[in-house]
């Protein structure tokens, strides 16, 4: 059956993988986590982020995503909801202190493979999790898709297809994204100057939640 679709699949595919690749809140936060705690945690992170975008690819199977587009409120209730979660992360990033020149933060930089701080798995899942889960743009993103690219006469069972593939698709980018910055030599460097890169990264998260609020 998935045959009679191809064109639309591919279309579907081409751009939603062009809307993964642009910089945004979910490759912050998967650098961040690579770079901080190690590759593990940043494949965990990018795994979450494959999962939050399954609830936008739910409820805009369930209609929930139309129902949004009209009713106003609803809409600026979840771009609050966005904006206040990014902001929070931005701020907790831009609170990053140094390193002290002993302790576990210095076996840290001379061992990349040891993190300044601990994170369990779940943690790092749940961050990746939630910064896509509720990212509205992902909302808007569905909605035009679904609206404009996938017909309405397209099967259930292939649209939930299409839910899957740009799931798998966001987890898989964010996990390569995860091996380049958590290479070795990369580590090693970037953990000297952790507490800037953090500062930098959380005033990012912070421009992008104005952005979204203000949108």
């Amino acid at each position: 059956m998935i045959n009679e679709y191809w064109p639309e699949f591919l279309s579907l595919a081409l751009i939603h993988f062009m809307a993964v690749v642009a910089p945004g809140p979910d490759f912050v936060v998967t650098v961040r986590q690579s770079l901080k705690f190690g590759r593990s945690h940043g494949v965990m992170t990018a795994l979450g982020i494959g999962c939050g975008l399954g609830i936008h690819v739910l409820y805009t199977l369930l209609g929930v995503s139309a129902l949004m587009h009209t009713s106003e409120w609803l809409l600026i209730a979840a771009k609050v909801l966005g904006a206040i979660y990014l902001v929070y992360l931005g701020v907790q990033l831009c609170r990053s202190k140094p390193a002290k020149d002993n302790g576990p933060a210095t076996d840290a930089a001379n061992n990349p493979d040891t993190p300044a701080e601990t994170q369990s798995l779940k943690r790092a899942f749940s961050i990746g999790f939630l910064t896509n889960a509720t990212n509205p743009k992902a909302t808007l993103f569905f909605l035009a898709v679904m609206t404009n690219v996938v017909s309405i006469d397209t099967p259930i069972a292939v649209q939930m297809f299409y839910g899957a593939w740009m799931c798998s698709v966001n987890a898989i980018w964010f996990m390569g994204v995860s091996v380049v910055f958590s290479a070795e030599k990369a580590r090693f460097w970037f953990q000297r100057q952790m507490h800037l890169i953090e500062r930098s990264l959380g005033v990012v998260l912070i421009a992008f939640a104005a952005r979204l609020a203000f949108a």
